[in-house]
């Protein structure tokens, strides 16, 4: 069953990923109207939120662009960086929306901040009980049902940090859009790529949370369902 889950969200997943980059791959052969580069749409939306301590950056990477409230700097990748069209617009108004939530105390934010500790510990214990029942750890002398709790209570909270995150992207996309609209980034034809292409980056985390929702399920039938 769980090489099932896996398969079928792998296929899933796979699939909205190369949608999302062709999509991407489309978009930015598009030259933005306002000819203003990710970098600049990101700076722009800083100033006029009056976010004065982020400063924007260009790493490495394929859509590796992302908002690290550690040192509060936006991420962008190269071709986000650069770019100057409505992908690059979208997902650099994106990670600014990030930003904005940090700045304004954004509650689902900070509850998934909160929970990133809590959230890599889990992974941790899971792998390491998942690891040990290989090689015969169910054998040491622990109770079975005692096991399960572990593993589902570690994944559900690794569950539970999936689904905290649906509502900080689709927030933080919903930022990026309006603030593009209203100031006038983007065409309409433009705003329209920009929609399409934050919803299939969005999808990405929609699946993943499934995923997740699926194999939690998967593992409390297996420890506590069909019981007398």
């Amino acid at each position: 069953m769980i090489i099932l889950i896996v398969v079928v969200f792998g296929i899933l997943g796979f699939v909205v990923s190369n949608r999302l980059k062709s999509k991407f791959k489309k978009y930015s052969q598009i030259p933005l109207q306002a000819n203003l580069s990710g970098k600049e749409v990101a700076e722009l939306m800083l100033a006029d939120n009056n976010i004065r301590d982020v400063s924007v950056h260009c790493v490495e990477g394929q859509l590796s662009d992302h908002y690290n409230p550690g040192n509060k700097t936006v991420n962008l990748s190269p071709d986000v960086y650069y770019g100057r069209n409505a992908a690059a617009t979208a997902v650099a108004a994106h990670e600014c929306g990030h930003a904005i939530q940090h700045a304004t105390a954004y509650t689902w934010l900070q509850l998934r901040s909160a929970m990133v500790p809590v959230q890599n510990a889990s992974g941790k214990i899971l792998n390491i009980v998942l690891i040990a029942s290989l090689f015969g750890g169910f054998l040491i002398g622990l109770p079975y049902e005692f096991i399960g709790a572990i593993v589902v209570g570690a994944y559900g909270i690794m569950t539970l940090f999936t689904l905290v995150t649906l509502p900080v992207e689709f927030d933080a996309s919903n930022r990026a859009l309006a603030w593009v609209n209203q100031r006038n980034i983007v065409t309409r034809s433009e705003y329209g790529m920009a929609k399409d292409a934050l919803k299939w980056a969005a999808m990405t985390y929609v699946v993943a949370a499934l995923a997740s929702l699926a194999t939690l399920a998967y593992y409390i039938f297996i420890f506590f369902g069909n019981r007398d």
